[in-house]
């Protein structure tokens, strides 16, 4: 785990945002595991090629859509065009298991100190989630994992993805105050890279398949978990 720090000063704070995937579900292990219950015969090898072939294309078509070259399809779709993937890849023909991994983003379980991290800081702050998301599929997501909320936001809205400014101008605008009163918190720091360009505050918390700062990133703070964030957030 990278050397954390906690530096981040609470003073005129007035909401808190937490991305979703990744941040406060195990997306990764979530996928993963569906991908192996799927498959027939499952090794570790195979599981790990599906995948990656699962995230590099949610990743290329979110870049494309993006970048004007789709028109924006919600992550249920961009799910379902992953799940075929996977499938005519591994050779997957039943379409029942087809249906089940087409929806297995909506089933990631819950990092084991997020539903109590959440209960805490909810007494201090409004709470929101911004995912990239669907907002049915942040419903039941939210639902499985245990997750409660003052909000739910989706990308959806939008209709972009994060980085996109206007995903972060939603959350900005929902929390009704400037910008700089308002905490991003994730697990990747692209996310809170976008944040801070739109004038948010940025808190990084580790997780094992999170994409951690660089020595250029300078966010308001770093933690090494989500209890840390909140102790300090809840402090006095």
């Amino acid at each position: 785990m990278p050397e954390v720090t906690e530096t981040l000063k609470i003073r005129d704070i007035e909401a808190v945002v937490f991305d979703v995937l990744g941040t406060l579900v195990d997306e990764h292990g979530g996928l993963r595991a569906e991908i192996r219950d799927a498959l027939p015969a499952p090794d570790d090898a195979s599981v790990d090629e599906l995948l990656t072939l699962w995230q590099r294309h949610l990743a290329r078509e979110q870049q494309r859509i993006e970048r004007g070259q789709r028109a924006y399809a919600n992550s249920e779709t961009l799910d379902a065009e992953a799940a075929r993937r996977v499938a005519d890849h591994a050779g997957i023909t039943d379409p029942a298991t087809i249906a089940r991994l087409a929806t297995a983003g909506q089933r990631p379980p819950a990092w084991a100190d997020a539903a109590a991290g959440l209960e805490r800081l909810a007494r201090h702050f409004p709470v929101l989630a911004l995912s990239n998301a669907a907002r049915t599929a942040l419903l039941r997501l939210n639902a499985h994992a245990g997750l409660r909320w003052h909000q739910a936001l989706s990308a959806e809205t939008a209709l972009a993805y994060k980085p996109s400014p206007a995903v972060y101008r939603l959350a900005i605008d929902t929390a009704g105050c400037p910008p700089e009163r308002v905490l991003m918190v994730a697990a990747h720091a692209w996310d809170l890279r976008g944040a801070q360009a739109s004038g948010m505050r940025t808190a990084y918390v580790h997780r094992p398949a999170g994409d951690p700062p660089t020595g250029s990133d300078t966010f308001d703070g770093q933690f090494g978990g989500l209890d840390e964030l909140v102790s300090a957030l809840s402090a006095e």
